[in-house]
């Protein structure tokens, strides 16, 4: 049976986003009695496509804890009994086994299992990690107590009317959400990632002595949230880019990129930059800057910057520095055999800019989609 609240669903799909219960925001939706009880799923498919489908299934309380992979946002989705559906972390607050009977035990078709307990089906589908669940000690491919998502920083209006596409890196499984930018004045559009890039290029020790790319502070709920740091010749998956060379880079540069993307040249990132008003605040996050930041940032354009800081190295200056006060982005663009260029966004300005940077110093890597 399908319920009529379709239209009131939008703002509770948002707070599903955010990690709330995700209601039908009317009691009078409850599920009525001919929609079954014990394991009857009372017409709930074991997978949906979208929010919006979702809201199309009653959630009464004959279909409390009924389970189903919400294919929109790789997550599960669990009917709380009371015209509802929960998703996240907030599943593991729920009163239900999962593992009691054959509709809600372990299913790899739907692409998700339960927990060791049988209290929680906290795992991805095989081979797909969605980028930007993050919490300490918390494995790459689960959804943990406590866990917290970096949607929620992506322009959330954007994010519950579906203006946000995604993409899956082959190379690890991870899913990246992406957001189409347009210049109207250059007449050009690009697809970015609207998330930082988060691939782990494994042993770079060999590209150089400077060749670098790991989490802030070594800590991997860093990388899920802020996406890893690259020095520039990993960032360009060339050896001959390293810091006291020069490779005079031209053309399309994948770089570190996943196939059919590519690294920013500075001719794309002018036009991301000027196709804002004020690029240093509706470039930035609503959210996760210090103070200055706070309230000031718009997101308007869905970008989602996020301060990153960076990693410089050496022992007695070096380390992790500026995490929650700038970020930079990397660019192809060559200045010597010392600096690359990127773009650089503080929390204390309006505007961006363009920085060289030493080709040593470790910063952020966000892709565009190459040309069809």
């Amino acid at each position: 049976m399908k319920n009529t609240f379709v239209k009131k669903f939008t703002v509770c799909a948002l707070a599903g986003v955010l990690g709330f219960a995700l209601s039908a925001c009317d009691d009078s939706s409850s599920a009525s009695g001919d929609n079954g009880s014990g394991g009857n799923r009372g017409g709930i498919p074991d997978t949906v496509e979208t929010f919006m489908e979702l809201s199309d299934y009653d959630c009464g309380k004959s279909q409390k804890c009924v389970a189903t992979y919400l294919t929109e946002y790789h997550d599960m989705a669990v009917c709380d009994g009371d015209s509802g559906w929960v998703i996240g972390t907030l599943i593991e607050k729920m009163d239900c086994d999962f593992s009691s009977s054959s509709d809600k035990s372990s299913d790899s078709k739907n692409g998700y299992s339960s927990s060791s307990s049988g209290t929680t089906p906290n795992s991805w589908p095989e081979g797909v990690k969605p980028s930007g669940y993050y919490a300490k000690n918390c494995p790459a491919n689960q959804i943990c107590k406590d866990a917290t998502s970096s949607l929620e920083y992506l322009n959330q209006e954007m994010l519950a009317a579906g203006k946000y596409g995604e993409m899956l890196d082959p190379r690890d499984g991870q899913v990246y959400k992406t957001i189409e930018i347009c210049n109207r004045l250059h007449e050009k559009c690009h697809t970015w990632m609207a998330q930082n890039l988060n691939y782990d290029p494994g042993d770079v020790s060999s590209m150089g002595n400077y060749a670098w790319s790991g989490c802030y502070n070594d800590e991997a709920d860093s990388c899920a949230k802020y996406g890893r740091l690259y020095t520039w010749e990993v960032a360009m998956n060339n050896v001959e880019c390293g810091d006291g060379n020069t490779c005079n880079p031209t053309g399309v540069q994948q770089g570190v990129c996943p196939a059919g993307w590519h690294l920013p040249d500075l001719n794309s990132l002018d036009t991301l930059m000027s196709s804002q008003e004020v690029a240093g605040i509706s470039l930035k996050s609503q959210t996760g800057w210090k103070s200055a930041t706070e309230g000031e940032a718009t997101n308007r354009r869905g970008f989602s910057a996020l301060p990153a800081g960076q990693w410089q190295p050496g022992s007695k200056f070096g380390g992790f520095k500026d995490a929650g006060y700038y970020t930079y982005f990397w660019s192809t663009i060559e200045h010597g055999s010392e600096f690359a260029y990127a773009v650089h966004l503080r929390y204390d300005s309006f505007k961006g800019y363009e920085y060289t940077e030493y080709k040593k110093f470790a910063h952020s890597v966000r892709c565009l989609k190459d040309s069809e």
